[in-house]
């Protein structure tokens, strides 16, 4: 990454430059997971269709809007944000979502595994903005506690009155689709 030709007043442009890096890696999960988002409300089926279907659309205009916060902080910081798809798919490390249509628990339970990895990444993001820039500390521990409100929201639909979630002990989003899928037969 080129070091940017100037950053803001009080941030040197080695600590910008390590920022725009790792503020580059959460624009590449909140596009791909705006974009699960869209996949997830086009695909999802059954009971409870029409929640989930308005519910992701509200997620979705979220998650965009972290995502413009996020290129706009890197402009600020004098890098180049880049959200093509090109450079996404050649920079994450994580495979495509691969549920087809499914029923809303598959599909929840899959994308609460999505939103553990987005949450989780945003975590070590604001670990490592902590003593580089608190204005970019801040603006992802705002986005954290957002992420972590649209998860709690799918949750909602996949747990019981206990509040175990269908898909409890599932590693991969696979597993926890199909654990969800056949838990909610079985109900």
């Amino acid at each position: 990454m080129l070091k940017p030709a100037f950053s803001p007043s009080g941030l040197s442009t080695e600590k910008a430059s390590e920022l725009i890096e790792k503020l580059q890696e959460r624009l590449v999960g909140l596009v791909d997971l705006a974009l699960v988002l869209k996949h997830v409300h086009w695909n999802v089926v059954g009971p409870g269709f029409m929640a989930v279907h308005e519910m992701l659309d509200d997620h979705v205009v979220g998650v965009r809007a972290m995502a413009d916060e996020v290129a706009e902080r890197i402009a600020t910081l004098g890098g180049v944000p880049n959200g093509l798809a090109g450079h996404m798919t050649k920079t994450r490390d994580w495979d495509d979502y691969s549920i087809g249509r499914a029923v809303v628990p598959a599909h929840l339970a899959a994308l609460d595994k999505v939103y553990d990895g987005v949450v989780g990444d945003h975590r070590d993001a604001i670990e490592f903005a902590s003593d580089r820039d608190p204005v970019t500390e801040d603006m992802l521990v705002g986005q954290t506690g957002k992420l972590e409100l649209y998860q709690w929201f799918v949750r909602g639909h996949i747990q019981n009155t206990s509040g175990e979630l269908m898909h409890d002990g599932a590693e991969t989003e696979l597993e926890a689709a199909a654990t969800a899928a056949t838990a909610s037969a079985l109900d």
